[in-house]
């Protein structure tokens, strides 16, 4: 049997500000279809791991693969067409307040495909209607809640029909409701689309709800200490740190 080959790979990668290191020799890889987590305590670099996924920044050392292709090697038009192919869920949603939930989701069509009004109508409807605000083409984002901005704003990330997507602390300012009604819409939309997804939270509920594999950035020690289900790195991984986080500090009760 043939192995897949990894949707993303990292390899050796080191993440630095100037002289100054967030992280240091972390490599995973992530699988099509999987929901992958980057967790760990405030400050450790998740988000800077996840604009290095993004191709927003070059790393200080190491490699970042698409699909066995090394991203940096590649031509800048190679690059931006890798780009095309993915979708982006901001923390603040990052909707134009200026423009309907409709124009909000047409932008991206309008930017990279050349589609007939009704056609680009159909299309924005559809994205609309698949996270749970059908009808709602009209409103502009202050009248929605933050919820139903959230997921205006993962209509938007889907508009070009990408095969990876890349939350940055999507339940972030969400009620515990909203929250878990986002995290069973990711669920769906996987279910549905067969996107794989990179998702960074601090969530407990949401890591191990939504999560198939992960990656614990460790800011102490500015490394990687663990790749593995979340589930199952709380139940027996050997690193206090990590149970700690995914039991809420009941680890660190139990540790003698």
């Amino acid at each position: 049997m043939t192995a897949t080959r990894p949707r993303i790979a990292v390899k050796d990668l080191t993440m630095a500000y100037g002289s100054v290191v967030m992280q240091r020799d972390v490599t995973f890889s992530i699988q099509p279809g999987e929901i992958f987590i980057i967790m760990g305590r405030s400050g450790c670099g998740k988000s800077t791991l996840l604009r290095h996924l993004m191709g927003l920044v070059r790393p200080a050392h190491g490699e970042v693969f698409y699909e066995g292709e090394r991203f940096w090697a590649a031509s800048a038009t190679e690059r931006a067409r890798l780009m095309q192919r993915c979708g982006v869920l901001y923390q603040s949603g990052a909707l134009w307040s200026s423009m309907t939930l409709a124009e909000n989701v047409a932008l991206p069509l309008e930017t990279y495909r050349t589609l007939r009004p009704r056609e680009l109508r159909a299309v924005v409807s559809l994205k609309l209607a698949l996270v749970g605000l059908a009808g709602c083409e009209n409103l502009y984002p202050f009248e929605l809640s933050g919820g139903m901005r959230k997921r205006a704003a993962l209509a938007r990330a889907m508009a070009l029909d990408p095969d990876l997507l890349f939350f940055d602390e999507p339940s972030a300012g969400l009620d515990p409701l909203s929250s878990r009604r986002l995290d069973e819409l990711i669920l769906e939309l996987r279910a549905s689309l067969g996107a794989t997804i990179v998702v960074v939270t601090h969530e407990l509920a949401s890591i191990v709800t939504i999560g198939d594999n992960s990656v614990f950035l460790d800011a102490e020690t500015r490394t990687m200490l663990a790749v593995g289900n979340p589930k199952t790195l709380r139940d027996t991984s050997p690193e206090p740190k990590i149970r700690a986080f995914l039991s809420r500090g009941e680890a660190d009760t139990t540790t003698v």
